[in-house]
């Protein structure tokens, strides 16, 4: 095993410098700090080639059950060994054998850019850890020359060329699409080094830029960009508001029923909440689960349609705003008088108000669904009421995040 990396040092490192400085191809090398205070040769070559050095931690060892107090001493003994060598600090992190804890050490060190001790996205991300934004720059396990080594893996360069060639292409074709992607190639000089392996990079790299519009970039400068272009937007994360905070800002997302926002904070909510669209999922799981009784209750608060400004004190605040958006607060004679005797005729049927989402909604088209669902039987109406309901809170959600 030690002639098996020691193949990497001797001949596959030279192998991959020789190509990438050849086609002017920048690289982010992951340093192990030990490994490199015993490869003086190959830190000068990467430093004269302007490749990034950043650091894989101390030595190549599991992480997973190490004590958290030890495991920030490597840190800072990897940090302290590979500015000793390289002449400055890393700013990016890749344990790849890491624990739990890493992720949030190494981001209290304070000093890096990036880590990449992740596998979570095809673009960066930040991450709130400890009250501060990282910005994680996700790494890769399957455009990794790994595979030669793995039992599911690749046999041949031309398998790995196949792989690499799919995954940009598609990437490549989301970005045409306007949603452009980060692809990332792990490599390793012992493995893709072979001179076997290495024409799947030749070919790739021969391939990649024969297309328009492709940044081959160290991961230090993928992170500045970021940080320019994309910076973090702190904001009161609702998986972390106390009960009383939660009920304030959304007590009513469903129309005078602060209960339910109740019931949703003590639900277990978590960062997937933390979006329009996974807080409404909690909330719609509370309003659902209730018997039909209850929803009901939650149908009669809501207002009916076009109040006149005498009877504005029914309304909600979020309702006449929405009311208002449609129009509804401003009509002619004729057209609230159609408007109350629907009222009238819809009470009377089902037993509570007509329900809709007004948003981006005409006053004909409002009145061509009031028209419409009165012909609908009760469970019918009832379910597409309680459709609306969500809708409406959907809707308001999207006003407070």
């Amino acid at each position: 095993m030690e002639s098996i990396y020691e193949y990497g040092a001797r001949a596959g490192f030279w192998r991959l410098h020789r190509l990438f400085t050849k086609k002017e191809i920048p690289v982010t090398v992951y340093g192990v700090a030990s490994a490199l205070a015993r490869s003086p040769e190959q830190v000068k070559a990467m430093q004269d080639a302007g490749w990034e050095i950043a650091s894989h931690g101390l030595k190549w060892i599991e992480h997973k059950d190490m004590l958290p107090e030890d495991e920030k001493t490597q840190i800072q003994e990897a940090i302290k060994l590979h500015q000793e060598i390289t002449g400055e600090r890393p700013y990016g992190w890749y344990t790849g054998r890491c624990s739990e804890n890493t992720v949030r050490l190494v981001s209290n060190e304070g000093g890096f850019d990036y880590i990449s001790d992740s596998y979570a996205d095809d673009l960066p991300y930040w991450l709130e850890i400890d009250g501060h934004d990282q910005l994680i720059i996700p790494y890769t396990l399957d455009t990794n020359d790994m595979r030669f080594a793995t039992a599911q893996g690749f046999s041949t360069s031309g398998q790995f060329f196949d792989y690499l060639k799919d995954t940009f292409d598609t990437l490549y074709s989301e970005g045409v699409e306007g949603s452009p992607k980060m692809m990332s190639i792990g490599l390793h000089c012992r493995l893709i080094g072979r001179p076997g392996r290495i024409t799947a990079i030749k070919r790739f790299i021969e391939h990649a830029t024969s297309f328009k519009d492709v940044w081959f970039a160290k991961r230090i400068e993928i992170a500045k960009y970021w940080q320019r272009h994309h910076p973090p937007k702190r904001f009161e994360k609702p998986s972390k508001m106390v009960q009383k905070k939660f009920v304030e800002t959304f007590g009513g997302i469903f129309e005078k029923s602060p209960w339910i926002a109740e019931k949703t904070w003590d639900t277990e909510l978590g960062p997937a909440h933390d979006t329009v669209h996974g807080l409404h999922s909690a909330f719609c799981r509370i309003f659902r689960a209730e018997e039909k009784e209850i929803r009901l209750e939650v149908l009669k608060a809501h207002p009916e349609l076009a109040l006149k400004l005498s009877k504005s004190e029914r309304l909600t605040k979020e309702s006449q705003n929405e009311q208002a958006s449609a129009g509804l607060d401003n009509l002619t004679s004729e057209e609230y008088e159609q408007f109350n005797e629907l009222n009238r005729s819809y009470r009377e049927k089902y037993g509570f108000p007509f329900i809709i989402a007004v948003k981006n909604r005409s006053k004909s088209e409002i009145l061509d669904n009031f028209i419409s669902r009165i012909k609908n039987t009760e469970e019918m109406e009832f379910n597409e009421a309680c459709a609306q309901v969500e809708r409406i809170a959907e809707i308001r959600l999207l006003d407070i995040i």
